[in-house]
């Protein structure tokens, strides 16, 4: 059995890595309910860290982040013109903010 090598947590995440990062907004009936609670959900790369989220969070958007809860989604088999096919695989960040912030990401939708 071999040892995981130490990977250190960053300390700070470049512009470039940040906008990599927030992939997309998910907007569902479920993600504008957390609007309510301060509660902003984000499609983020597979290899995202929950350390790394919170900083690019807190540099774009200039708020406090309270805590990060990540999950992954298994893509769905489908089928593309009679031939079944398989949607990526992704996950999901449900970044909660500090009191009195906010990030309005689903207005006028």
């Amino acid at each position: 059995m071999s040892i995981r090598p130490y990977k250190p947590k960053p300390t700070t995440v470049s512009q470039e890595r940040a906008f990599e990062l927030l992939r997309s907004p998910v907007v569902t009936e479920k993600s504008s309910l957390g609007g309510e609670f301060g509660q902003v959900t984000f499609k983020v790369p597979l290899d995202a860290t929950k350390p790394e989220i919170k900083l690019a969070v807190e540099r774009l958007f200039e708020v406090q982040v309270r805590a990060v809860n990540t999950l992954r989604v298994k893509g769905k088999t489908k089928r593309f013109r009679g031939r079944p096919g398989r949607r990526s695989d992704y996950k999901k960040a449900v970044v909660t903010l500090a009191e009195g912030q906010s990030i309005d990401l689903v207005s006028g939708v």
